[in-house]
């Protein structure tokens, strides 16, 4: 790729990386896992999607700006806007949940059915911020448990709606379970599960009432986080005053390496876990049913939450507007693979097992080869034109 060829040799070397690695872990917190691109292919041959050339993004200059203007901006433009949305959507579920409880139709079906998916959504996008109050209570795993590899989520839903569970069709024990009964993949059962077209008709009030506890559930987390992200001295004042007596973020390096993680991580999730999760390196490797909300049709949804948001926190931040004038090319480089990818995507509609089914596979490939772009802009290109130097290391994943 003709990115590969942008990174320095040198910095391929094994004593000296491995050095920077120990001494930044060992001593820096301004450390942070880049997302992983393919390494270059053996013999020929098409590199397995487990073999991965980490970047690993460390501090070692400051940065050529202070992180105040641009962690509050990152805060105002986007993350505050975008937990509230998060909150107002499942409060929207949680609406429509109770109405169908109340009224089963197949009309009132369909509506809770939409307002997951918009849920889905509004989650996806704000998901990337990984920090935070979201990680508190657990709450991260309790709003999504996934990926269930061995479907033990799954397992303790299906048993929950087999049993009657009692105790997960009430909010206020439902918080106490396993997490992976208390969020969106459990919720996405109810929904569209085995079974979920009878929620349509009166009959089965315990899987209603079960799935009305989890929407309850989920809206009471989103609107702890929206809360937590507002407070006046809150996370929000630590991220954006770094200092010496801030338990957090003691200098603008380490607020910006934290913004720069959302970037990185973000786009690693998306393209490791998310996309490489069913997607093969042919058509005929694809597993759809591995596919992240597979069952409702969203899992092209949540990968175009997930880009969209980095999207709308880069150009919330004004990072673009810190760069030098003859780097200007990297945020048009960045503006230009997020517009690409959310234009494919916007064309991959239904479910995933049809958009796979499509000769160019809804151009998930190329999506996939777009967030390794990314990966590199940002954890290269960007960080070094800021000031920020990147070391890298190769892990092999074989």
């Amino acid at each position: 790729m003709s990115w590969m060829r942008a990174l320095r040799p040198s910095l391929f070397s094994p004593s000296s990386t491995g050095r920077r690695c120990r001494q930044a872990d060992e001593g820096r917190r301004g450390l942070a896992n880049v997302g992983a691109a393919p390494l270059p292919a053996k013999n020929g041959e098409r590199a397995s999607p487990r073999r991965l050339l980490a970047v690993v993004f460390v501090l070692f200059s400051s940065p050529a700006f202070a992180a105040d203007a641009t962690v509050s901006q990152a805060i105002d433009g986007f993350v505050r806007p975008a937990y509230a949305a998060f909150a107002t959507a499942a409060a929207a579920t949680g609406k429509d949940t109770q109405a169908l409880c109340a009224t089963p139709s197949p009309t009132s079906l369909a509506a809770a059915r939409r307002s997951f998916k918009s849920l889905v959504g509004t989650w996806s996008e704000v998901e990337v911020v990984r920090f935070g109050p979201v990680t508190e209570e657990n709450r991260l795993e309790k709003i999504l448990f996934w990926p269930d590899r061995k479907s033990i989520g799954l397992k303790q839903v299906q048993a929950a709606l087999a049993d009657d569970d009692a105790s997960a069709a009430d909010p206020g024990t439902l918080k106490d379970k396993s997490v992976a009964m208390q969020g969106l993949g459990a919720l996405e059962f109810v929904l569209f599960g085995a079974g979920s077209d009878d929620l349509g008709h009166p009959g089965d009030p315990y899987r209603c009432a079960y799935g009305q506890a989890i929407a309850a559930n989920v809206e009471g987390m989103a609107d702890a986080i929206r809360d937590a992200w507002q407070a006046e001295d809150g996370i929000a004042s630590s991220w954006s005053n770094p200092g010496p007596d801030n338990a957090l973020y003691r200098n603008d390096d380490e607020a910006l390496t934290e913004l720069f993680n959302v970037f990185v991580h973000g786009l690693e999730m998306t393209r490791d876990v998310r996309l490489n999760g069913f997607l093969g390196e042919v058509a005929d490797d694809d597993r759809p049913k591995q596919a992240i909300f597979w069952r409702s049709g969203a899992t092209v949804v949540s990968l175009q939450g997930n880009l969209d948001g980095m999207r709308k926190l880069f150009d919330a931040s004004g990072l673009a507007a810190k760069l030098p004038a003859d780097t200007a090319w990297i945020a048009q480089s960045i503006a230009f693979e997020f517009n690409t990818a959310d234009r494919m995507l916007a064309g991959a509609t239904g479910p995933v097992a049809d958009v796979l089914a499509d000769p160019q596979r809804g151009g998930l490939p190329a999506v996939q080869l777009i967030t390794s772009h990314l990966s590199e802009l940002f954890g290269t290109n960007l960080a070094g034109a800021l000031g920020l130097t990147a070391g890298f290391s190769s892990l092999d994943g074989d």
